[in-house]
């Protein structure tokens, strides 16, 4: 059963990491595309309407940088989850929480995860569920917007 768990854990870490992946190759595209609209962009005889374009083009640029930043502190926050499977009795990074109310990955805020049939939801410590988590033991149980998790197990 342990070793089951330990696999478990190593094949959500790695769908979190792909799920950080997508977010930055997106961001990375997106940017790209930016880019070569602003190169392709030349100036008309309408100058405001050049300016509007460029304003507009260096908006989306911004945005994407965002979120290319953003995925890289999702990314930072995963590689500090260790992955070898420890046990430990409280709630941290990397925890694997079976509640009476679903099973959540403690790692990133990457959401629902699907993996051989079974939903996990990925939360991060910042989050509100997973603040509630953050500590708590096997027995405990916490409540979040009118609804209250009794932790059944932790692995």
């Amino acid at each position: 059963m342990a070793a089951d768990l330990d696999g478990l854990k190593t094949k959500l870490y790695a769908l979190c990491l792909g799920y950080v992946n997508q977010r930055m190759d997106t961001a990375r595209q997106a940017l790209l595309s930016a880019q070569q609209s602003a190169g392709e962009e030349t100036k008309s005889s309408a100058g405001d309407k050049y300016e509007t374009g460029r304003e507009m083009m260096q908006q989306e640029t911004n945005r994407n940088m965002a979120q290319l930043t953003e995925a890289n502190k999702l990314l930072a926050a995963l590689n500090q989850i260790s992955i070898n499977n420890a046990r430990h009795d409280t709630v941290h990074p990397g925890s694997l929480v079976f509640t009476d109310n679903g099973i959540f990955y403690i790692a990133i805020s990457a959401g629902v995860l699907k993996y051989d049939g079974e939903t996990y939801f990925a939360v991060s410590l910042a989050s509100p569920i997973g603040q509630q988590l953050k500590g708590k033991k096997a027995g405990q149980a916490v409540s979040i917007n009118n609804k209250t998790y009794l932790i059944k197990s932790i692995a």
